[in-house]
């Protein structure tokens, strides 16, 4: 007899069978979570209790308690002279492991017994290849070694006591001699002997100095960095040695340097020249000696990098040499970013002389139909008041341009009110080491006398002269000279317009030169392991500079020639005669003002001095000086005027601060001046 079995039957059958084969392995499983004692977190006293039979649920983010800070391991007491122990607390490897929370004493047995060995190698890096080092372990260091054998492995988490080191450096060992060797084109080429003497210079500063490696890294690369930077950019050091001779505490140090074959200058590459034409860049940097065929040199690089972002055409400049394929030329690479076509500059400031001052400054880097640059001022002062314009065009090929310009100035001195006017036009030119110009020059002026309320002539007096200047710059630093001179000249030839034409000639010279005093500097002191502060082309001196400024001019015509004002010759104030106010030094008229002349003559002597560090360049240096000056109509008239004082230059990275205070011999009275900046 058959039956038939439902399918629903048939299933719950099957699930069955599966359970009873399963339940052998599920069994213990279950066994073992009945047997592990899992502890309860403490339920948080702001959270309602869960109700019975419900579960609470596990906050897995909750936030885990902060590691407190590792306590010292051990403690380290270095006994050491002075000028050694600094350096060696900072470096010696021991503090590397003092915060090791796991550190155990057989650990710290092993470190130990590698302490001698690395405090001579510091010590070695400073020129101390004989020292006495003793190192002593904590006391209980030995006990707890044991104990931790004896224990269960873990780590005790009692310090292990204090490392006494004891070191004498001993004698210090001395730089006998320094040797360069060349390999390469600088080897023979007579050209580059000039450089060879460099790199020469820059290695024997070291010579009779103690030895350190910081110093012989750095002389190493100081000559490296004078072998690249003329002709040879890819040169590298081949070789460098430093022998030491411990027994008589002499070092001999030799470096060889590959200069590699001479790289020259190629075609130059601009990059962002959107605004401005491209070939004025070209131009500029041309004029600063980058010609594709020369020989390669980074200052000049520098050079064309500072003239291109002095030409207020460009934000940011970089002008650098490109890796060439033949190995002989370098691509000469420019990339600018360019001004705004248009600027506005609000300024207000002060001075001494002139008092408080608001000035408005407008440019136009390329006033539309022509591309000229277009600078116009508005300045106001407490006794000036100037409206100017100037526009020049950029350079031609042989670095000319053309120059236009007007000014309005109205000056007061005493009584006088001094209103002129003045045109120019003509050419200028910008080298590398000297300034040209030529000109037209269209001058007006009348002076207005406030105590007689009239004019001190019937009419106003005007001018026109052909005038041709010339400066010749040759300082070691443009910002802050230390040593070098400058000379600039003009000369003027014209007449006088009116009722009564005369011709006169007019001419004026300025002369300004450093002096270093004393031998030079000697290097100042590093700290232990670090590199001295050394220049060896530098001339800076403890004992200053003096500085000898003379300036001279003369106009050149019959006395009832009518020269304007503005052509004869004031001075006295912050920059030419301290001691007397702006323009006080003339010609003294019998109501007590003062009036140009046709006669000038300055001399000006300054001891300028490091403050705080005598060892070269202080950024405070006092200065002591004494000025004189005479204004008169005719030479044999001139008698000076002086002035003496002293004062504090600050020397900032944008020239220097300087404040005088300066006493009148004539007047018998003190005056404060203020300059700012360094112009020549």
């Amino acid at each position: 007899m058959k039956c038939s079995v439902p399918d629903s039957i048939r299933w719950v059958g099957s699930l069955l069978l599966c359970a009873a084969a399963l339940w052998p392995l599920v069994l213990p499983q279950a066994a073992w979570a009945q047997a592990v004692d899992v502890p309860e977190e403490p339920a948080d006293a702001d959270m309602p209790t869960p109700a019975s039979g419900a579960s609470a649920p596990r906050d897995r983010a909750a936030p885990r308690t902060p590691r407190p800070p590792a306590a010292p391991r051990f403690e380290i007491d270095l006994q050491a002279p002075d000028e050694v122990r600094d350096f060696l607390l900072r470096h010696i490897e021991l503090q590397r492991f003092r915060l090791l929370r796991n550190l155990d004493a057989n650990e710290l047995t092993r470190l130990l017994n590698a302490a001698p060995a690395n405090l001579r190698e510091l010590l070695a890096t400073l020129g101390y290849f004989s020292p006495l080092v003793d190192v002593i372990g904590p006391p209980a260091l030995t006990e707890a070694a044991d104990t931790a054998a004896a224990g269960n492995g873990t780590t005790s988490t009692r310090p292990l006591g204090t490392v006494t080191i004891r070191v004498s450096p001993g004698p210090i060992t001395r730089v006998a001699s320094v040797t360069v060797s060349f390999v390469g084109d600088i080897a023979t080429a007579p050209e580059a002997s000039e450089q060879r003497d460099t790199i020469q210079r820059e290695v024997s500063v070291m010579q009779g100095l103690p030895f350190s490696q910081s110093d012989w890294d750095r002389t190493k690369d100081a000559a490296l960095r004078a072998l690249i930077a003329r002709r040879y950019p890819a040169g590298r050091i081949q070789n460098s040695l430093a022998d030491i001779d411990a027994d008589n505490r002499q070092a001999n140090l030799h470096i060889e340097l590959d200069s590699g074959r001479a790289m020259r200058m190629g075609d130059v590459l601009v990059e962002g020249a959107q605004r401005y034409d491209k070939t004025t860049v070209e131009r500029l940097v041309r004029f600063s000696g980058v010609v594709p065929g020369s020989d390669y040199d980074l200052a000049r690089l520098q050079a064309a990098q500072q003239r291109l972002i002095e030409s207020g055409y460009y934000d940011s400049a970089f002008v650098f040499v490109e890796p060439s394929m033949d190995g002989e030329t370098l691509p000469v690479k420019v990339q600018l970013r360019e001004s705004l076509r248009q600027k506005l500059v609000l300024g207000v400031g002060g001075s001494t002389d002139s008092g408080a001052r608001l000035s408005i400054e407008h440019t136009h880097h390329s006033v539309p139909g022509i591309n000229w640059r277009a600078v116009s001022v508005l300045k106001v002062e407490r006794v000036d008041q100037l409206a100017s314009t100037d526009w020049s065009s950029p350079p031609n090929n042989d670095g000319w341009r053309w120059i236009a310009g007007g000014r309005l100035l109205q000056e007061q001195d005493d009584f006088n009110i001094t209103t002129s006017q003045r045109l120019r036009a003509g050419q200028s030119q910008d080298g590398i080491e000297y300034d040209r110009s030529f000109y037209l020059q269209y001058d007006r002026a009348s002076v207005f006398n406030e105590a007689t309320q009239t004019l001190r002539t019937g009419e106003a007096n005007s001018s026109i002269t052909a005038n041709y200047a010339w400066t010749r710059r040759r300082f070691d630093d443009p910002i802050s000279p230390n040593a070098g001179y400058g000379l600039a000249v003009e000369l003027g030839v014209g007449y006088t317009l009116g009722t009564t034409r005369l011709p006169f000639t007019r001419t004026q010279a300025r002369w300004l030169g450093y002096w270093p005093l004393g031998d030079r500097s000697p290097p100042p002191e590093p700290k232990p392991g670090e590199a001295r502060v050394v220049n060896p082309s530098s001339n800076r001196t403890n004992q200053g500079r003096l500085a000898l400024r003379v300036e001279g001019g003369a106009v050149l015509a019959k006395d009832s020639a009518a020269i304007p004002d503005t052509q004869l010759f004031l001075t006295g104030g912050d920059a030419t005669v301290r001691g007397y106010g702006l323009r006080d030094i003339g010609v003294r008229q019998s109501d007590g003002s003062v009036l140009p002349g046709r006669y000038k003559g300055v001399v000006s002597l300054e001891w300028q001095r490091p403050i705080f560090n005598a060892n070269g360049r202080s950024p405070v240096e006092s200065v002591l000086f004494i000025d004189g000056g005479a204004v008169a109509n005719r030479a044999g008239d001139l008698k000076p005027l002086w002035g003496v004082g002293t004062g504090v230059r600050y020397n900032s990275p944008v020239g220097p601060l300087q404040l005088d205070l300066g006493y009148g011999l004539a007047t018998k009275r003190l005056r404060l001046h203020l300059n700012v900046g360094f112009t020549f």
